[in-house]
């Protein structure tokens, strides 16, 4: 039987999936440089991950949160550390000073393609849980401080 996901147990399978994927020899990222391309396919891995170990409400994309759940209420990003996502999630004025409402699970990694395997390494350099009452921007609230 599944264990109930929580926030604890969340934290604990985003660590064990970024240590099991950094040794991995990925065929199906090899040559791929769309970062939302290898971002995707990273959050759906993870997602496949959490549905075989724990039992958990599933998001969509009309809920606009991967972990949806009132105890859990994560969304998840995956960036590379070369070319960081710049894209603000903020949709007004309020979440820059009181955070998204919501937490954000962050993965980031350092991608290499090895030509003689035709295989992609992701090195998952961070996987960082940030709690909704720390999303708010930082630059935002400390000049209204």
């Amino acid at each position: 039987m599944k264990k109930k996901l929580t926030i604890k147990t969340l934290k604990k399978a985003a660590q064990d999936f970024c240590d099991k994927e950094s040794t991995y020899s990925n065929k199906d990222l090899y040559g791929v440089t769309d970062g939302k391309a290898v971002g995707t396919y990273i959050e759906h891995k993870f997602q496949k991950y959490l549905d075989e170990n724990y039992e958990y409400e599933k998001g969509s994309s009309a809920k606009g949160i991967d972990l949806p759940s009132d105890d859990i209420l994560t969304d998840i990003k995956v960036t590379s550390i070369k070319q960081p996502q710049s894209s603000c999630p903020f949709k007004d004025a309020k979440q820059k000073i009181f955070g998204l409402g919501y937490n954000i699970l962050v993965f980031v990694y350092e991608k290499t393609d090895d030509p003689e395997r035709g295989t992609a390494i992701l090195d998952f350099l961070s996987c960082s849980f940030l709690e909704k009452g720390r999303t708010a921007d930082y630059t935002t609230t400390y000049r209204i401080r």
